[in-house]
Formats: C-alpha cells, sequence, structure tokens
C-alpha cells in the first residue's frame, strides 16, 4: 500500500475499526464478501487510498438483523449515521474530525450479485484478520465495468476507475469474463470495442486529476497522469486484439 496523509490516516483508521468490528461478529462475517477499491488495497492490489467499504451479500441473508447488528456496532465505535437506506444495506457514517476534513465513511452492502462473481477467505494484514473476498479476477472484470455503469446509473464519470483499470492491466491480473457477460448481456469483444468508444469519447485529463490527485501519492500521480487514457486505451486495443484472434 502506498503512503498516506495525516487525514487519510484518520480515515482508515476509522474504516479498520468498523471493518475488525463488522469481521469479528462471525453470523455477520459469512454473510458479507468485501470488494472494491479498499479490499483490492487491503490485499495489496492497487496502490491508491480507498475511502469506501463495499461488499456483496450472501442471498441468504437477513437484510433486518443484519441491519440491526450494524447499528449496534456504529453505536459501539461512536459512529453517528449521516444517512441511511431504507431499502438497501448503505450507511453514510460520520467520525469525529475538525472542521473541514474528511469525516465520512460510506459502507454499502449490496444485495444484487452475480452468479459468475468468485470468492475466497483473504488475509487483511493491516487488520490480522481474514474476510471472505472477492477474488482478484472478480474484481477486475467489475473494474473494468464499473467506467460505464457508473455514468448510466448516475451519469457521473470517476477518474479512479480507469486508474483501476490501467492499474491491474499493468500488473497481469486476469479478468472473469463470465461476469462481463452476465453483467452486460454482450460478449466479452463486444464489451471491450465499447469501453473504449467511451473511454476514448468521454474521458478526459480534467475527469481523470478530479478525484485520482486525493487518492494517489503526489510523485505517482505526477508520473501517470498525462498517460493514463494513453496507456488505458492501448491495454484494450491489445486485449481486443488477443479476442478477435481467438475467435
Amino acid at each position: 500500500m502506498g503512503p498516506v496523509n495525516k487525514e487519510q490516516a484518520r480515515h482508515e483508521a476509522y474504516m479498520y475499526r468498523l471493518l475488525s468490528s463488522m469481521l469479528d461478529d462471525k453470523d455477520l462475517a459469512c454473510k458479507i464478501f468485501f470488494k472494491g477499491g479498499t479490499c483490492a488495497r487491503m490485499l495489496g492490489y492497487l496502490d491508491r487510498f480507498s475511502v469506501d467499504l463495499d461488499f456483496d451479500l450472501d442471498k441468504s441473508a437477513d437484510k433486518k438483523k443484519l441491519r440491526q447488528k450494524l447499528h449496534n456496532i456504529f453505536n459501539s465505535l461512536g459512529l453517528s449515521i449521516k444517512d441511511e437506506s431504507k431499502k438497501a444495506l448503505q450507511f453514510f457514517l460520520k467520525y469525529p474530525a475538525s472542521l473541514d476534513a474528511r469525516n465520512t465513511i460510506k459502507l454499502e452492502i449490496l444485495d444484487k450479485t452475480y452468479n459468475a462473481n468468485n470468492y475466497k477467505p483473504c488475509y487483511l494484514e493491516p487488520i490480522k484478520r481474514t474476510a471472505i473476498c472477492q477474488t482478484i479476477d472478480t474484481m477486475f472484470a467489475h473494474k473494468l465495468i464499473a467506467p460505464i455503469s457508473r455514468y448510466e446509473q448516475g451519469n457521473s464519470i470517476a477518474g479512479r476507475d480507469i486508474y483501476d483499470i490501467h492499474h491491474f492491466f499493468f500488473q497481469g491480473y486476469n479478468y472473469n469474463k463470465q461476469v462481463i457477460v452476465e453483467r452486460r448481456k454482450i460478449s466479452v469483444l463486444n464489451f471491450f470495442q465499447e469501453l473504449k468508444g467511451f473511454i476514448d469519447k468521454k474521458v478526459n485529463q480534467k475527469i481523470i486529476e478530479q478525484d485520482l490527485n486525493v487518492l494517489l501519492e503526489y510523485n505517482k500521480f505526477k508520473k501517470i497522469k498525462a498517460h493514463l487514457k494513453t496507456e488505458t486505451l492501448y491495454f484494450i486495443d491489445k486485449e481486443i486484439a488477443s479476442l478477435m484472434k481467438g475467435q
């Protein structure tokens, strides 16, 4: 994991307290499957700061019981609920912080899961605990889909989505093709062609720098920001060529 500043360190400390408490509740821990940027960072797959806790929910879970368990955990840690979804297990939790400093953790446990997702127990070194996590190939597949999905759902684009795709390709990780087919309802080749067009047309330098400059260590950000879009499109082009060759 890369270095963090004092504000980020405080945020991570509260996230780790919350995550540790959730995993210490065995009835809760067996029903939630860790995923997303913070999971990838804690497992050493990703080198940027991440601010949220994201999980998939086991289909057999009782959301009402889990909600009460989570409320009890929040209270025990002194976290106040700024906002809470009445339908989903989604919470915005406030922790003590100085004026104008980051003070909110987003916790989301989605009950919309996919049959192609794969999970395995993983040891989280920063908190010395084991969690059921998405496998790296499953994470990568969802990361690939994230830019288009985020735009379709909220008409927004995040520079971190492009960075994560670039980083996962650069590290040589494999992706779960079945996740892409299940989520997008098209072939993997057609998906990458769609993703290439989306990034080429929708992503600009301002978008790349907007949130990434506070999530990535400065020297890394300075080195990659001018090349991120071009190199990501290069990786996608190589993948398209490989898929076409395999037809």
